[in-house]
């Protein structure tokens, strides 16, 4: 049999207290959920509260323990479960059963999280990538009897445990680099082994160069034309597949001017806030690749500088507060010019403790290489019991 969510429950959308109004969040105890809360199946911790004020001025509201969270705004079909009471911006909605003896918490859950695919695919069809709630009330839901339900949950969890292993492994190795740098080279923020400091300026062979700007037509999905780096390919420090880059067509003068290079580091320069400066080493090329406008392609005087270990310093908190500094806020974005970055200071410990580090980094590499294979596979067989149970 098959239901529709609105016919199984009640699906409300969450809300924003009028920052303008201090009442509504200062000594606030009730927890606000954001998207970014939601890193896994149960959710119960924030980072913002509001006031019962705040709850009663504005359109969210409280949700009980237990309720699921489904996010409709940006990042679409996000899923977890409440642990705690609390409400949710408008980015979320509100999942709550009316009748637990019907459909157990735990498999629509697993439902709603086999959705992502789709709405992800509705959201790119409209301006601000949102779905409304109307269109989540008619999910069809097909609902076995509780004891198949239960079946189906207990195989998911189990997959999905594996799969969070995984993940805390990898995890566990880029906590390791970053600890190592920290005994290698002091806490970057106070210089703690009294490096010699520079502008970044002193250490390029390259300077920061502007990407390209191609319009959407450009792109193609025939596996023709040149990869292209965005600000979505490349995460803490690295890209993270070059095989999956988009494409577009360029010109020959087009690729000359904007082709990567291995050793390139690559900066983003206009952002969100939280994502500006955001910067990835060029290692492992699979073919010519060009980069794009919102980023700037920099090399390093390699005499000097090592490009992990430059990378691991742009990382750092001690750049980011430069960056803070140094950008140009507009609504819902900032920048930074070239000018901005070759005036970083940088720390340039000797180049073959640098050296080391570099060698420490490729060593950890190749074990995350297995973990992820590992974490792959077992995303795949995760992927296939969904398909299997919700199709």
């Amino acid at each position: 049999m098959k239901y529709r969510l609105g016919e199984l429950c009640n699906v409300v959308s969450g809300g924003t207290p009028s920052r303008a109004i201090a009442g509504f969040w200062d000594g606030g105890t009730i927890p606000w959920i954001k998207i970014g809360n939601i890193k896994g199946k149960y959710v119960g911790e924030a980072d913002e509260y509001i006031t019962q004020a705040g709850l009663e001025g504005s359109s969210t509201k409280m949700l009980s323990a237990g309720t699921i969270l489904f996010t409709i705004f940006a990042t679409l079909g996000e899923v977890g479960i409440l642990t705690i009471k609390a409400c949710t911006n408008q980015a979320i909605a509100g999942i709550t059963i009316k009748n637990q003896s019907e459909v157990s918490t735990d498999y629509l859950y697993y439902f709603l999280k086999s959705k992502k695919s789709y709405v992800t695919a509705l959201g790119r069809g409209v301006a601000q990538n949102n779905i409304n709630l109307s269109i989540l009330r008619n999910f069809e839901v097909p609902i076995p009897a509780l004891s198949m339900q239960k079946q189906i949950v207990d195989v998911l969890d189990k997959a999905e445990k594996i799969i969070e292993a995984r993940q805390k492994q990898l995890q566990k190795l880029d906590e390791l680099v970053k600890a190592r740098f920290v005994e290698m080279f002091g806490d970057p923020e106070i210089n703690s082994f009294d490096w010699p400091v520079c502008t970044l300026k002193e250490l390029v062979s390259i300077e920061p160069q502007n990407g390209l700007y191609k319009p959407q037509s450009a792109y193609v999905q025939d596996g023709s034309g040149f990869p292209i780096v965005r600000i979505d390919a490349f995460y803490d420090g690295r890209i993270t597949n070059f095989s999956a880059l988009k494409r577009l067509e360029c010109s020959e003068s087009e690729v000359q001017r904007y082709l990567l290079q291995e050793n390139d580091i690559v900066i983003n320069r206009v952002n969100s806030i939280e994502y500006l400066g955001k910067c990835a080493h060029i290692k492992g090329l699979l073919e010519e690749t060009v980069f794009e406008s919102n980023m700037m392609r920099l090399h390093l005087d390699d005499t000097v500088m090592n490009a992990v270990f430059a990378t691991k310093l742009l990382c750092s908190q001690y750049i980011y507060k430069q960056i803070m500094i140094r950008a140009k806020k507009a609504v819902n974005q900032a920048s930074i010019n070239q000018q901005d970055v070759l005036s970083f200071r940088m720390f340039v410990p000797p180049l073959e403790l640098q050296e080391q580090f570099a060698a420490f980094v490729e060593q950890t590499d190749k074990s995350k290489v297995a973990v992820q294979k590992a974490l792959d596979e077992a995303q795949l067989l995760f992927d296939s019991l969904m398909q299997k149970y919700f199709g």
